[in-house]
């Protein structure tokens, strides 16, 4: 193990050790070797009790030890932690859904072959953990369920056309929706919903669930198909404002399908960045603060220490 792989879970503390450094530097200083006793006991009356040894002299070594101790409590406050090497194993611990728009205006007036290859480079991204595809116009459809199968996948975003699915019309809200059910019935953890869309029918609706999905500790994130060419007679415009307020909402960040790369890191993290981002640390990570509060017990013992 090295630093590089250490983790800070709590950063804030980090504040508190140069103020333990301060404290323990002004200890020492007041502890040599009587503090203020000498500036307000008079110079005889000092004499005369140090004559008949009523006066010890302070202890640096019982100052060292406190700062000693208190430095290591407040490292062990920060959090430091590694990375748990069983974090990425459990499948429904961290999954990402697809969501894509096949209504008219993007199946036949945006950019198709641009939604299925951005589409498989999120799937890419997420590595071994499971992603599921959902479709959606008039109505949703789950085109995949949950799988590691790549392979699979892949078939199955090849095969997206302006006829999978049959009902006319542009819901979001019902494909966000079947992608919080997928991931409620799987009991996944941490997730990652992606809408590919032009931004067609959001409205109130959609934004409950982009809430929802959030309430949940998953984020949506959006991928904007612009109009590649004639849209359909009666079509909408793309509404890319639409989409970043949808994705505003859910915690996530928007692309367009074209240069999707800020959509596919933020995917691509690890699935104990992942946990971490969503509350569920004590997952991801193993705490090692623990270890330091027990060796601060050390030094705090010589505080105890009579003298002779």
């Amino acid at each position: 193990m090295s630093l590089v792989d250490l983790a800070i879970l709590r950063p804030w503390w980090l504040a508190a050790i140069p103020l333990v450094a301060l404290l323990a530097l002004r200890a020492a200083w007041r502890s040599a070797p009587l503090g203020d006793w000498t500036r307000v006991v008079d110079p005889p009356l000092m004499a005369a009790l140090a004559r008949r040894g009523a006066v010890l002299g302070g202890r640096r070594q019982a100052n060292l030890a406190a700062a000693v101790a208190a430095g290591l409590i407040a490292l062990a406050l920060t959090g430091p932690a590694v990375e748990r090497a069983d974090s990425a194993t459990f499948r429904n611990l961290d999954a990402t859904v697809i969501v894509i728009d096949l209504s008219r205006s993007v199946a036949e007036g945006g950019d198709l072959r641009a939604v299925r290859q951005a589409a498989q480079g999120v799937a890419d991204a997420t590595g071994t953990r499971s992603v599921a595809v959902v479709v959606y116009a008039g109505d949703a459809y789950l085109a995949a369920p949950p799988t590691t199968d790549r392979d699979s996948l892949a078939t199955t975003l090849f095969a997206l056309d302006a006829d999978t699915v049959p009902d006319r019309g542009s819901h979001p809200e019902r494909g966000l929706a079947l992608a919080r059910r997928t991931l409620d019935e799987a009991a996944v953890v941490a997730a990652d919903v992606v809408l590919v869309t032009d931004g067609d029918g959001i409205g109130e609706a959609a934004a409950r669930e982009a809430r929802a999905l959030r309430a949940k500790g998953w984020r949506l994130h959006g991928l904007f198909v612009p109009a590649g060419k004639t849209l359909p007679p009666g079509s909408p415009k793309p509404d890319r404002a639409a989409l970043d307020a949808l994705v505003g909402a859910g915690g996530g960040l928007v692309a367009d399908v074209g240069t999707p790369n800020a959509v596919l890191d933020a995917v691509g993290a690890s699935t104990a960045q992942h946990l971490a981002a969503g509350g569920y640390t004590v997952l991801a990570y193993a705490d090692l603060g623990r270890w330091l509060l027990l060796a601060a017990l050390l030094p705090a013992l010589l505080l105890f220490r009579r003298s002779a």
